[in-house]
């Protein structure tokens, strides 16, 4: 079984203050030999990107309901008549507040859903490959 990549680029807005918001650079990915988990690249200003994973499940909830607590939370807003999703992230280098397109997102978190439909990513971990492999010891 071939992995499969999923992958979009787009422009997020990092929200500064309730007035003011900056765009950023970011690539959406998810890859199906890692089911659970999607990534986020942001590309900012100091030249080195910024690396996030979260739960996929996380993302899907957070475009309907706010979901997750601690460092990572997901949760549907509008903004100027638009449908988007925010994004809190906390890390030990500082918290920051991300505005997502809705229909962007849900869009790229159908094709992950279409290439590893919820319920059967277990299967794509070869854990039972790994295990029977074990036994035959």
């Amino acid at each position: 079984m071939h992995p499969t990549v999923v992958e979009r680029e787009l422009e997020l807005r990092l929200v500064l203050s309730p007035e003011s918001s900056i765009p950023v650079p970011a690539l959406l990915g998810y890859h199906s030999d890692d089911p659970y988990a999607v990534h986020i690249t942001f590309h900012i200003d100091s030249g080195q990107p910024v690396h996030w994973t979260f739960a996929r499940d996380l993302l899907v909830e957070g475009v309907f309901r706010p979901s997750g607590h601690g460092d990572v939370r997901v949760w549907p807003s509008k903004t100027e008549g638009r449908s988007v999703v925010l994004m809190a992230l906390s890390s030990p280098d500082g918290d920051a507040l991300l505005e997502a397109p809705t229909p962007q997102v849900s869009a790229w978190l159908e094709r992950t859903l279409r290439a590893v439909p919820p319920g059967s990513e277990g299967g794509r971990l070869g854990l039972d490959d790994g295990l029977a492999e074990l036994l035959a010891r």
